[in-house]
């Protein structure tokens, strides 16, 4: 788990960065920093002297308080639809965001999933409006109650176990991501 005030100095920071650098970033190209293991790349500031933390590319931080799930981001139908699919593990702390380009009511199965998840619904505002568990192999609809834009798929029992419940607001931190 990351601690909440480091994180937030990098957010800040980062946020400082690409404010200053967004003139200066090519349209086409990708992000030449390493990802760690942690789901982090480093990121020089505009001066290029201080080191700071963000999301690898194709990553999120999804933060709830003081706990953090660092996420995969699955943004295309293709990666969408594949989601979870055939993994035969999550490590706690971790899971699958899926950005959708508007709010509506989403619905998630479990075909071809090998592991117990909770899904959580979240408006454009990233505030839960929904959390479900899905069980591994079904092929049963898991809608959500309410319109959502953000889904994230964690292992099954996380949410309880961190007290995330509905009408909590999450914030969400992306790797940036060039070229795609």
């Amino acid at each position: 788990m990351l601690n909440v005030n480091t994180l937030r100095s990098s957010i800040l920071a980062t946020a400082a960065t690409l404010l200053v650098g967004a003139a200066c970033t090519p349209a086409q190209g990708g992000d030449r920093a390493s990802a760690s293991s942690d789901g982090t790349s480093p990121s020089s500031t505009a001066s290029g002297s201080a080191q700071v933390r963000r999301p690898a590319p194709g990553s999120a931080w999804v933060i709830f308080g003081a706990d953090t799930v660092v996420a995969e981001v699955a943004r295309t139908p293709d990666e969408r639809a594949e989601g979870l699919m055939y993994r035969e593990e999550l490590p706690d702390g971790t899971g699958m965001i899926f950005v959708f380009e508007d709010m509506q009511i989403r619905s998630f199965w479990m075909q071809n999933t090998y592991v117990a998840l909770d899904i959580a619904y979240m408006d454009a505002s990233f505030s839960v409006v929904d959390i479900l568990q899905m069980d591994p192999l079904t092929t049963e609809s898991h809608a959500g109650a309410a319109p959502a834009m953000f889904a994230l798929e964690v292992p099954q029992g996380w949410f309880a176990s961190h007290g995330v419940k509905v009408g909590d607001r999450a914030e969400a931190v992306f790797g940036v991501q060039v070229g795609r």
